[in-house]
């Protein structure tokens, strides 16, 4: 096997790889990579950067046709940029917002999304669109352009940037849906639904397979009708008829989504969300979730009698910090911790819930 398909398998298994893939068979080659990372990036990820080039001097190598590298280097371009951008606001909770840009102003949807996005912003949220007309617009209208973020698109029709995000620095212009719809999910600590087209549709769906497949952390996602609107009745009705009944998809899976047509309903499910409950990583085989509050003994016994299905061995244990091959991001919040079996990450968001709701918590 090649030392391309060693660590692509490595990668896939989720395991480390059995050669360091910073390095390559020319060790000259080697040598100057770390030099010019040594000497242009110092004290930034190295082994990263240094991997990042490797794969350039892998691209020539294969003769990758120019049409492939315009795809990579405007993806990657796209991508910098974007982080950059996003990079200051890092400390502070965002949702983004998905719907049509067809809505007309006045619109009882596109109030709810502009009603929606004012109590969020309250909360010291901000808002992440797709900068159009409709419900993005809408989202920025309640949101005000400070507490704005627009990730647009190019297209030869239909799509343009809305009057409040027009010329704001953190408007981000995308080539390719792909690196755009990373931004949307990644960058985002909730999402939120209105009535839609294809896109809308799309991106909700994506938002749902990458939490119920693991690729994405748990995060609340609200679907939200206008007062009396039954577009997303009917949606969880064919997903009830069509999926849930024939097997597509778990019982459990429902979970990872509510249906509403009360915006300050919705606003709770994304805010109490984050009432106790912090944000979570994989640490070798444990899973952590970082907490702002401590559990008492008492809830922690609760959760081994009612999420013991969840466990892979062991139970849940509460620690006052990092584990010691954690990273030191919060070093101040509790954690939960155990071993996920990945059986459900529908149960595990119901697990979420009950920490949040563990001990008496105020709501927020």
């Amino acid at each position: 096997m090649s030392e391309e398909a060693l660590d692509a398998s490595a990668a896939f298994e989720g395991g480390k790889s059995p050669r360091d893939r910073r390095r390559s068979h020319n060790p000259e080659r080697d040598a100057a990579i770390a030099a010019f990372v040594e000497r242009w990036a110092p004290g930034q990820e190295s082994d990263l950067l240094e991997q990042m080039i490797v794969t350039i001097c892998r691209l020539a190598g294969d003769r990758t046709g120019r049409g492939e590298l315009k795809i990579i280097n405007s993806a990657l371009r796209e991508l910098r940029y974007a982080f950059k951008v996003f990079a200051p606001y890092q400390d502070v909770r965002k949702v983004t917002i998905f719907g049509s840009s067809r809505t007309p102003a006045g619109h009882p949807e596109y109030q709810a999304a502009m009603q929606f996005a004012r109590r969020i912003c309250e909360k010291n949220w901000m808002v992440i669109t797709g900068a159009g007309d409709g419900i993005m617009g809408a989202g920025h209208d309640g949101a005000g352009r400070e507490s704005s973020f627009g990730v647009a698109i190019r297209l030869p029709f239909e799509q343009q940037v809305n009057t409040i995000i027009a010329d704001d620095p953190k408007l981000i212009t995308f080539r390719y849906f792909f690196t755009r719809k990373l931004l949307f999910v990644k960058e985002a600590s909730a999402i939120a639904l209105f009535p839609g087209g294809f896109g809308t549709q799309d991106e909700g769906f994506e938002a749902l397979t990458l939490i119920q497949t693991g690729k994405a952390p748990i995060q609340p996602i609200v679907l939200i009708d206008a007062p009396n609107g039954t577009y997303w009745q009917h949606w969880r009705t064919y997903v009830v008829a069509e999926l849930l009944r024939t097997g597509m998809i778990s019982p459990e899976d429902m979970n990872l989504f509510r249906v509403t047509d009360d915006v300050d309903a919705a606003v709770y499910e994304v805010t109490h969300f984050y009432s106790r409950y912090h944000s979570m990583r994989f640490v070798k085989n444990l899973l952590v979730l970082r907490l702002e509050s401590p559990l008492s003994e008492t809830a922690i016994e609760q959760l081994n009698d009612t999420f013991g299905d969840l466990l892979a061995s062991g139970r849940f244990e509460q620690q006052p910090g990092p584990l010691p091959d954690e990273n030191n991001a919060f070093p101040a919040r509790p954690r939960l911790v155990f071993a996920f079996n990945n059986s459900s990450y529908g149960r595990l968001r119901l697990l979420i819930n009950a920490v949040n709701d563990a001990d008496g918590a105020a709501s927020h």
